[in-house]
Order: C-alpha cells, then structure tokens, then sequence
C-alpha cells in the first residue's frame, strides 16, 4: 500500500512540472518578435536633430518672452526743451545766465535777553507762526519770588502812606491850636515853633513815602519785564525751519563756549521775505541792470519758471572770485520755493522784440542742457523720450552754449523730452527704442 502511494504522488509531481514547462514555453511565446511581419514606413534620419532644435527654439522664445515681461524700465531722469522766444514767459533772448541762491531777507534765530533753563517748547519744524505768539518758557521760579517781594514792599510802602497822611493830618491840627494859644498868651511861642517842626517832619515823611512807593513801582515793573523775558516769543510772522533747544537744557544770548549751552530756541524765516542771490561774473555785469526782468528756474524743479526782477546791483566787487553780487526779487511767490536752494537766473534784455507775424516756432532755436548732448566732436545725438517711454537717438548740431546750457541749431523742437541720464547716477547703456521710466 505504501508502495502504491508513493508511485501515485511522483506520477502527480511529474505531471505539475510538465504543466509549469508548457506555460512558460507560452509565456515566452509571447515574447518572441515574428520577423515575418511586414516592416512598417522608416523615419528619416534628419527629422530627430530637426525635431530637437524646434523644441530648443521654442523654450529660448519662452525664456525671452519671460524675461521681457519682468524687466523693469530703468527710472530715467529728463529735461524740456526750451526754446527762449516761447519757453520763458515771452521775454524774448536771455543776454545773460548765471546761478545763484534763494535766501532769506528776514530770518532771525530766536533766544533769550537773559541765561536761563528751558521748561517747555512750544515749536516744531514747519510750524507757522505768528507775530508774538509764545514759542518757548524758561524756568521763571526766582524772577517770580523777587517779583513777588516788590509787590509785597509796594503794598507796605501804599499803607505807610496813609498812616504818613493821618499824622500830616494831627500835626497841622496840633498847629493851629497851638498858635490860637499862643496869639491868646496861653503858651510859650516856642511851643508853636515845636508844632511847626512836628508838622515839616510829617509833610517830608509823606514826601519820603511817596517816593518809595515810585521805586517800588519801578521795580515791580522791573520784575515784571524779567518774567516777560522769560517766556520767549515770535518777533515776526514765519514758519520755524531749525528747532534747536529741548527741555530742560540751559539757553543764553551769549555761548557758554562749553557746547551745553545753547543759543537760541529755534530759527524763524519769515517767506515773504524771500529772494534770489547771484555772484556775476564781473565782466558781464554790464549787462545786468537795476528793475530788469528775470526768469528763477529752480534746480529742483527744472520745469517750473518763476518771474522776477533786479532789486538791486551790490556796489562792491568780490576779488577773490571776480564777481559782483546781484538781488532778485520774486514777482510771484510759489510755495515750492525754500531758502537756500538752488537756481538759475536768466537775465533778459530791457526791452522785449516783438516776434514778427508767421514766425515759425521750429525756426526758434531752442536750448537743452549740455548734460544731455552725447558723442564727441561734430557727431553729437541725444536720446528723445517718445510720448510711449521709448528713447529715440537723433542727431543734432550744437551751437552755442549758454550757462549751462546749449542752444541747438537743428535736430531738436521746443518742447521735445529729452534724456538727461539715469535717476540713480547709474552708468547705463541707453539704446535706439530702449522702453524707460520717466
């Protein structure tokens, strides 16, 4: 039986590697590639290496459109071309430009008659203030004490008075009796010449008191006035531009010379007062005279012209520099201008030519800053900002220059924006149709 057994499972194991051969003889079946298939079309040879180069292609354009779409236009700075027949406030050719300084005629810095320590500042930067408005308190606590001891010395001196009056009063009562008495032969004389005595030294003791009472009230209104100069206020209607004391720091009219005392509690300009400061060169001061009208160009606003007038010609000539100082007055006042910046003058003629009928402006020659003429020699261009913020490189031929600036006899019309360089300071290489940021 057990003989039967093992015969029947190695009949059935041999049967299970039999089935197993069979699938994998399929399997690999399967896999076999049948060479007797019919070939299908070949691909040419040269379509991958085109294939690959379109694909590099269209991933730079992909790259560049990306690039281009995040640039940021260089920030530029730009001027206007002027042109001096139409470009300054029709006051025809300018015989002269110089530059100079807005200042100040009335600026004061405020501070105290008398050494003291601040309490409390009433300014800032900025401010607007007014005539004898308070601006600053300085420790007033000893200046009131000895006030306040004058006015109590007036008080007593006022009530002497009239204790000094009722006496005056007695002794003159005293003698008239006393020289009813004596015409009666009732007392000695001498007793009315001590009644008279008794009255002359109550009317000098009234005389005396009387007196006092004015010194004390001198120097009550004394007192007064020292307590008046501690509270520190504007000498004239301004605006504050410098703050200079805090609280708590010691201020005097005359410096300390230990750099912890201050001088002033702050500085007032007073904006009415402004005007224009030019140096001339003294061999053109001959054309400058007394009420000639000006245009003021600020340095900071290169596009805003103010118009003015000669005040006056200093009669006094700087050796050191060779120049003569000339004052210009505003004939318009704009908030925009502050002390101490910087301008340029023009200087035009006195009487102002009439252009004739049918001038063409273009004909005008216009003027642009040398800043903005590029090249060397006779091959001179400048960059023209386009109305869509793309530069344009023309040629232009320059002539003369004037100031700072440079008369263009072709290329350039009044009015056309004109590249000046990049805002920053940067070193940029501008280009013919570069997109900038004006």
């Amino acid at each position: 039986m057990a003989a039967d057994r093992f015969t029947t499972t190695g009949a059935n194991c041999m049967t299970d590697q039999a089935n197993d051969a069979a699938q994998t003889r399929e399997m690999l079946g399967k896999l076999r590639i049948d060479r007797t298939a019919t070939p299908g079309r070949a691909r040419p040879a040269w379509l991958v290496p085109a294939g690959s180069f379109l694909v590099l292609v269209a991933m730079v354009t992909v790259t560049w459109a990306f690039l281009q779409k995040d640039t940021v236009p260089p920030a530029v700075a730009t001027v206007i071309v002027e042109a001096p027949a139409s470009g300054n406030n029709g006051l025809g050719s300018s015989v002269l430009d110089a530059s100079g300084y807005v200042i100040a005629r009335r600026q004061a810095t405020v501070s105290a008659k008398i050494t003291g320590k601040v309490i409390e500042v009433l300014i800032e930067e900025g401010m607007q203030v007014e005539e004898g408005q308070i601006l600053a308190r300085l420790d007033d606590s000893i200046p009131r004490g000895e006030y306040e001891l004058s006015e109590a010395r007036l008080e007593a001196a006022v009530a002497g008075l009239q204790e000094l009056d009722t006496q005056l009063q007695q002794a003159r009562l005293d003698e008239r009796r006393t020289a009813d008495l004596v015409a009666r032969e009732l007392v000695a004389a001498a007793e009315a010449d001590r009644t008279r005595l008794l009255r002359d030294g109550a009317e000098a003791r009234l005389a005396r008191t009387r007196a006092d009472i004015r010194v004390s009230k001198s120097a009550l209104a004394v007192q007064q006035r020292m307590l008046d100069d501690l509270t520190i206020r504007a000498p004239f209607r301004g605006v504050i531009v410098a703050k200079a004391a805090q609280p708590g720091e010691m201020i005097s009219p005359i410096s300390a010379g230990g750099g912890f005392t201050r001088t002033g509690i702050g500085t007032i300009v007073d904006m009415d007062s402004l005007e224009v400061e030019v140096d001339v060169n003294e061999a053109y001061i001959n054309r400058v005279q007394s009420g000639q009208s000006v245009t003021v160009v600020l340095n900071a606003y290169p596009q805003l012209q103010i118009k003015g007038r000669v005040i006056a010609i200093i009669p006094a000539a700087d050796r050191n520099k060779a120049t003569v100082r000339v004052r210009i007055g505003f004939l318009e006042r704009d908030a925009r201008v502050l002390p101490d910046m910087g301008v340029k003058v023009s200087f035009f003629e006195s009487t102002v030519p009439e252009l004739r009928a049918g001038t063409d402006a273009a004909a005008v020659k216009p003027r642009v800053e040398t800043a903005c003429l590029r090249g060397t020699g006779t091959e001179r261009f400048v960059f023209v900002v386009k109305p869509d913020n793309t530069l344009e490189q023309r040629t232009v031929r320059p002539g003369e220059v004037v100031g700072s600036q440079t008369r263009i006899e072709t290329g350039l019309l009044a009015g056309e924006r004109v590249l000046l360089g990049a805002r920053d300071g940067s070193k940029i290489a501008f280009t013919d149709g570069m997109l900038v940021a004006p």
